[in-house]
């Protein structure tokens, strides 16, 4: 690691390293965000990781170049340890919130999207990664594998907020908090399976791979993780009964236990990821710690900051040279082509092919938006990591996934930030067209007359408030004045009526029924009972 520059004279010492740089940018950041943050994420609808991840690119090597980590740490022993600690921190989190016994009471939906769809996300990013860079189909496997589990991270500002809350319903939610926080530790077997495959003979590589990854890694992980999320919950009920722990510690308790399961998992060379997830869903089994930390928001406040501090970091490190302008395989052409067909291609087909089978998802709506949200983000840049480092071995000499590995990744992660980013901005701009063109119609269609009588006022003179029409609906009180939104409800305009994205009508859902007291992330929101119902799917056997 490089040390601190000093620039001094006889009076004033400068310290230009890594200790002061890095609190500087991340405190300007967290100050300077933090005073907007409701404009940019509860107005705009932007995600604070995008704006986070722009910060970075800014400051950075390839902007201002104020901050360069490549000059004081060794990148990927790093990265990999940071992303981590931040993907261990968000599946506990993940398996702490989801409702009690919600893993077996979901188990189908969950086999669905961890069998068919993770596999079908895998093997449609390798055939996409074959054709566009010419790569083997293994080495194309390979990399697919880092890009085939959804983010627990990005997945997070999906599912919390003022748009998640008011629009996507509460069982949707749930399903994709627990999908992401399952795979992102399935990432291994698809990982390993390639590298098997490319470094010793098929037999044995199989052999090995369902010995070392299926078995240990996956199956003692989550044996593990349910014995310490369950041994957890009986100590800390004890411990509460008795009166041995303090408040403080008691709300730090599912961060301990992060480390904790961490710890002892990796210390025997099985998966930390899988086993804590497991870990924070049995240790939440029956409710009680979830309804006891209800309104503390600790976690929330140190997830935020590990995301902030992780999504400056990967924009500051990201090899821009290779993705702009590259030669050779690493073409800028290339990489945007194969970004977009596997942002297209990778999840919704495959979502959309199974909801009939997926009981989480009652609606073709719903099942469009699951399809449409399984983002990348610090999960794949996390198992880059791992492949990189097992790509070390001589054994993998000659190989052009070696070359192409980190730079197809971070092209992927930056792109789906991006698109998932700014996905709900554009459909708060499209779903306000037809109003802004009812409204401009109705002005158009008034006599000139009309108009201008309505333009004019006297100087100092109070306008008279135009009626309301019977079919407005108030929407908000504030202030003692109530605003109006014309014609939302009209019955010749069903299409800009004010629903949700994935709002069901009366009767079409009976989650939302039961949501507030079934544990859920949050309560679900109910349509009104004048929109139209959009049906559900007709499940099979049903």
């Amino acid at each position: 690691m490089r040390m601190d520059t000093v620039v001094s004279n006889n009076w004033i010492h400068m310290n230009l390293g890594p200790s002061s740089t890095v609190p500087l940018l991340l405190g300007t950041f967290a100050v300077g965000f933090g005073l907007v943050s409701m404009v940019v994420k509860e107005w705009l609808f932007l995600s604070d990781t995008l704006v986070a991840l722009l910060f970075g690119i800014m400051f950075g090597p390839a902007g201002l170049g104020v901050a360069n980590p490549a000059e004081w740490i060794d990148i990927p022993s790093f990265t990999l340890e940071f992303a981590r600690l931040i993907i261990a921190i968000q599946v506990m989190t993940a398996g702490i919130t989801l409702p009690k016994k919600y893993l077996v009471e979901e188990l189908k939906s969950l086999l669905m999207l961890l069998g068919p769809v993770m596999t079908w996300m895998w093997l449609t990013s390798a055939v996409v990664l074959m054709l566009v860079f010419r790569l083997g189909f293994v080495e194309s496997l390979l990399i697919a594998s880092c890009v085939a589990p959804t983010d627990p991270v990005l997945a997070n500002s999906i599912v919390k907020g003022k748009f998640a809350e008011s629009k996507v319903p509460q069982h949707v939610r749930n399903i994709i908090s627990a999908e992401s926080g399952a795979n992102d530790g399935l990432g291994y077997p698809y990982l390993y399976l390639a590298l098997y495959l490319l470094k010793f003979s098929k037999g044995e590589a199989l052999t090995r791979w369902f010995v070392v990854v299926v078995v240990w890694e996956v199956l003692l992980s989550v044996v593990l993780g349910a014995l310490v999320g369950w041994v957890a919950r009986l100590l800390l009920q004890y411990a509460r009964k008795n009166r041995w722990i303090d408040h403080d510690s008691f709300f730090s308790f599912a961060v301990s236990l992060t480390l904790l399961t961490l710890g002892i998992v990796s210390l025997i060379g099985s998966d930390d990821i899988l086993a804590c997830f497991i870990a924070g869903n049995t240790f939440t089994w029956d409710d009680w710690f979830r309804e006891e930390t209800i309104e503390s928001h600790f976690q929330d406040v140190l997830d935020t900051l590990f995301n902030y501090t992780f999504f400056i970091y990967l924009g500051a490190i990201i090899p821009w040279s290779n993705l702009v302008g590259g030669v050779g395989l690493l073409t800028t052409t290339r990489l945007i082509t194969s970004s977009a067909l596997i942002i297209l291609f990778r999840r919704l087909p495959a979502t959309l092919a199974v909801a009939r089978m997926t009981p989480a998802l009652e609606t073709f709506r719903e099942a469009v938006f699951a399809g449409w949200f399984g983002p990348i983000g610090v999960g794949a840049v996390f198992y880059a990591m791992v492949a990189h480092k097992e790509l070390e071995d001589s054994a993998f000499d000659g190989l052009q996934a070696k070359v192409c590995l980190l730079p197809i990744v971070y092209s992927l992660v930056v792109s789906s930030v991006i698109v998932h980013g700014i996905t709900i901005p554009l459909y708060h701009i499209v779903s306000a067209v037809p109003n802004a063109t009812v409204a401009v119609s109705r002005f158009l269609s008034r006599t000139p007359s009309q108009s201008s009588s309505n333009l004019r006022f006297p100087f100092g003179a109070r306008a008279t408030p135009l009626p309301v029409p019977r079919n407005s609906r108030v929407v908000a009180i504030r202030d003692g004045q109530a605003k109006s939104r014309l014609g939302l409800l009209s019955s010749s305009c069903p299409a800009t009526s004010e629903g949700g994205l994935l709002e069901e009508g009366p009767g079409n859902s009976s989650r939302d029924s039961s949501s507030s007291n079934d544990g859920g992330i949050s309560s679900g929101h109910r349509q009104p009972e004048d929109l139209p119902n959009y049906g559900s799917f007709s499940r099979p056997g049903s």
